[in-house]
């Protein structure tokens, strides 16, 4: 199978080979000014995120795709479930805001802790830090599709799926262009 896809490309003159190139690249194009246009419409730097673990456990399940937006004037409530980003952390965690702590000059400083957690996530912040604040927020749940961010978790957990994926997705464009 590999072979003959090989065997295809090889038969494609320049201009047909261009072609695919091409559409590829358009592909990949539209899928970033998509993001792009979510990041700019959810206010979020990452308006969709895949739960890593099952700290969030009954709320969302290991493989859930959650929807998030990230608007600034909009003020964070307990109970809400938030994901955040920890100085020396580059995996965003999906957790619920546990306390509210407000100052007399307005600040609001909050604590998380994971559902299916026996301890709130004051082990997790950077060292010295209690509470996270509305610039650790990356966003807020506002929906979720359950399981489907699995392929995501599969491709990192095992990367020899990763590839396999890859070449299934260049096998399909190779069969199916006119």
């Amino acid at each position: 199978m590999l072979q003959g896809a090989l065997d295809d490309v090889k038969r494609m003159n320049k201009r047909q080979f261009l072609y695919q190139v091409l559409s590829f690249g358009m592909i990949v194009s539209s899928a970033l000014m998509i993001w792009k246009g979510l990041m700019v419409v959810t206010g979020s730097e990452s308006p969709i995120v895949v739960v890593l673990s099952g700290s969030m456990e009954p709320a969302f399940h290991r493989g859930d795709l959650l929807f998030l937006t990230n608007y600034q004037d909009e003020p964070v409530r307990v109970g809400e479930i938030v994901v955040f980003k920890v100085e020396g952390r580059d995996i965003p965690i999906v957790h619920r805001v546990l306390k509210l702590h407000e100052k007399e000059n307005g600040t609001v400083k909050f604590l998380t802790k994971g559902d299916n957690n026996s301890v709130d996530d004051r082990g997790l912040y950077a060292p010295g830090q209690l509470w996270l604040t509305k610039k650790d927020v990356v966003g807020r749940a506002r929906g979720f599709l359950p399981y489907v961010g699995m392929v995501t978790i599969y491709m990192n957990e095992y990367p020899k799926f990763k590839y396999a994926v890859l070449a299934c997705l260049g096998l399909y464009v190779l069969v199916h262009r006119e």
